[in-house]
């Protein structure tokens, strides 16, 4: 469920995420596994997975 006013996070703390998701697709584009992107950003791998499928389905947004 997305919220409207952003997840209660800041414009800074918003573009941070931004940053660290297209940080990752940079990985996911050389091939990394979600394990290593998980890994590398501290997430988990659901969220390396769902950042490659967002990814493959769209590109960078």
């Amino acid at each position: 469920m997305r919220y409207p006013d952003g997840g209660g996070l800041t414009a800074e703390e918003r573009a941070r995420r931004e940053q660290v998701r297209l940080a990752a697709a940079d990985l996911i584009e050389v091939g990394a596994s979600d394990a290593e992107v998980a890994r590398r950003f501290r997430v988990t791998r659901m969220s390396a997975n769902r950042w490659r499928r967002a990814l493959a389905s769209g590109g960078r947004q």
